[in-house]
């Protein structure tokens, strides 16, 4: 996970708690996500969730708890991995 030199935590957030966010690129597990080997997909591309959390990343990245509806997952992602879903 490269992250630019931004320290992106000296402003708000880009996304907002209960805001819906559809993903940008597929996300597999790292290690992190208890439970699933390495490498299984987490969320595809286009998936969409709703942010529930929102937390920091080496002290420079906001780091955006989703949670996708269709897999019942609660996966971190980085700004530049989400964008705004389309109401309705």
């Amino acid at each position: 996970m490269a992250l630019s030199d931004e320290i992106e935590i000296d402003g708000p957030p880009a996304f907002d708690l209960n805001q819906k966010v559809k993903l940008r690129k597929l996300i597999r597990n790292d290690g992190t996500f208890p439970g699933k080997e390495v490498g299984f997909h987490l969320a595809k591309k286009g998936d969409v969730g709703y942010i529930v959390g929102i937390g920091t990343y080496l002290q420079k990245a906001y780091i955006y708890s989703v949670h996708f509806m269709e897999t019942g997952y609660t996966v971190g992602c980085l700004k530049k991995e989400l964008e705004l879903a389309e109401e309705g």
